[in-house]
């Protein structure tokens, strides 16, 4: 595998991502790293090549949003809306990630070993996020597809306003939005669980220690007793 490196002390951001924005078969295969990101905005945004790329350090808004095929990882933490509206690929924090992680995402893997700010997941389109410690407040709201998985705990009105998208916690919940609950978990719910737990490196932990919550389906059609709600 060819390596390239940057360090962003020397080289401007804009012609980082012009490299990384570059012929998607010349790019493939490679492994990108940047040194010194000392928290810069849009880091690594809008990828569309099958690489690898290390963030050497704390990232700021917006790191490896809009990503597709590229494998990125975050050697620090990430400001607000890390892996927003990620396609594919796969996008690793390593430390803690602020608001919105991986608003909007419709497709790929988001991990994040520390915590996740407020909202994180919110209007989830189809990705799957795995929380290594706690998520705040309004996390999954109005998720429409996909999988949230927190190790730890929830902050208020997890899941409100939830469509289809899944969430599974291992720790407490503080509340539940608007039409989200518990549900049982079946076969095939676990199944995306195990698979979940072990490509985001917790094969360790016990699926059986985690609890499924979801749509309560009754804000699909509008009902005036309801109204309070919407």
């Amino acid at each position: 595998m060819e390596s390239i490196n940057f360090d962003l002390n020397s080289t401007p951001l804009r012609e980082i991502n012009q490299y990384l924005h570059g012929a998607p078969e010349t790019l493939k295969g490679k492994s990108v790293t940047i040194a010194n990101p000392n928290g810069a905005h849009n880091i690594a945004v809008g990828l569309k090549a099958d690489l690898e790329v290390t963030i050497q350090g704390h990232a700021g808004y917006y790191a490896a949003g809009m990503n597709q095929l590229a494998k990125v990882s975050i050697e620090g933490s990430a400001g607000t809306g890390v892996a927003e509206n990620m396609m594919s690929g796969m996008v690793h924090v390593k430390g803690f990630a602020s608001n919105a992680a991986g608003a909007t995402a419709q497709g790929g893997l988001l991990v994040i070993d520390g915590d996740a700010g407020l909202r994180c997941g919110i209007s989830l389109k189809g990705a799957d996020i795995v929380i290594g410690g706690s998520v705040g407040s309004f996390s999954a709201f109005m998720a429409q597809a996909g999988n949230l998985v927190i190790l730890g705990d929830a902050g208020e009105a997890l899941g409100d306003s939830l469509y289809e998208a899944r969430i599974f916690v291992r720790g407490k919940v503080h509340s539940l939005g608007a039409d989200c609950e518990e549900k049982p978990m079946q076969e095939a719910d676990r199944k995306i669980l195990v698979d979940l737990l072990e490509k985001s490196g917790h094969a360790d932990i016990s699926p059986d220690s985690f609890k499924l919550f979801g749509s309560a389906r009754t804000l699909y059609n509008f009902h005036v007793d309801n109204a309070g709600a919407y």
